[in-house]
């Protein structure tokens, strides 16, 4: 909850402002006093803090997810797919290795398996909204296939309309994410047993939406794709059956566009708290807190 809150704060205070640049420092100054030790006084900031060094949460990880950001509001493009890959990195890969590190794994093949699961849930989402972005003046596809297709970017852009050049991106790109989506499988799989399948619940039914722009003719420009309900049960029923590969990628290195989010959080280790002792603690409290609810309340009977 605290990651969510900081993350989604983070978005709407570059989005929904009129300077983000601005908004981009700020959120700079914001993680230097997270990081100080000196979170400013606000409910997320202190959760976000808390977490931070629990988890020993690299600050490079939040910073890259503002920078992503801050490329959103200011309207980077993207010439080549390596291009796409680092703003996925950012916008998302930064995420999973984040919600790696709450889960406790810091092994960096797992990690670059959360950061790739982020990404292709990234490649996913452009891949579905082409039309709903051109239509806020965005274009995510990589110009560079685009023009490989006779397609000129910024033409289109003035006047977007589905074609089956743009088809055929879109088709390139899905086929990109399901690569991601396939590595990922083997990071999911060395999740602990009780976080695997929530987070092989939300790989299944991302992957379902590129399933879905593919059965409309890879039409995302005048459409958007939703997965019916039916439809993502039908998945998650399938998803407990099927049997996961041989593992071959266990020690494949991350993408180079993730790789500074891997090498940052494996570098760092943890604090020494053992969830045990902080059990502990917090069971001595509630048997203390108990004590005195029942002392006061016999003070109130015998009076």
């Amino acid at each position: 909850t605290a990651l969510y809150a900081f993350c989604r704060d983070a978005d709407d205070a570059i989005d929904l402002g009129t300077d983000p640049a601005a908004a981009h420092a700020r959120l700079l100054l914001r993680l230097d006093a997270i990081y100080g030790g000196r979170p400013e006084d606000n409910a997320v900031d202190r959760a976000f803090a808390r977490i931070a060094v629990r988890y020993a949460i690299p600050r490079e990880l939040p910073e890259a997810l503002i920078e992503g950001f801050r490329w959103d509001a200011t309207g980077r493009t993207y010439e080549t797919i390596s291009d796409l890959l680092a703003y996925a990195s950012r916008v998302a890969g930064s995420v999973g290795v984040m919600m790696a590190l709450l889960m406790e794994r810091r092994a960096a093949p797992v990690l670059a398996r959360a950061a790739e699961l982020g990404m292709a849930m990234q490649l996913t989402n452009v891949a579905r909204d082409v039309g709903e972005d051109a239509r806020i003046g965005r274009l995510y596809l990589p110009r560079q296939w685009l023009r490989e297709t006779g397609v000129d970017p910024e033409a289109w852009l003035a006047q977007p309309a589905f074609t089956p050049q743009m088809a055929a991106v879109v088709a390139r790109l899905l086929d990109d994410a399901e690569q991601l989506y396939g590595r990922a499988e083997q990071g999911i799989a060395a999740l602990p047993a009780a976080c695997r399948p929530g987070i092989r619940a939300a790989r299944t039914l991302y992957a379902a939406i590129g399933d879905e722009v593919a059965r409309r003719g890879y039409d995302s420009v005048s459409t958007r794709a939703v997965v019916p309900g039916t439809a993502k049960l039908a998945r998650l029923a399938r998803m407990a059956v099927v049997k996961l590969p041989a593992d071959a990628r266990r020690d494949a290195v991350a993408l180079a566009e993730a790789r500074h989010l891997v090498d940052a959080a494996a570098s760092i280790a943890p604090a020494p708290t053992p969830a045990d002792d902080g059990r502990i603690v917090w069971l001595l409290s509630l048997f203390d807190r108990l004590e005195r609810r029942d002392l006061a309340r016999d003070g109130m009977a015998a009076s």
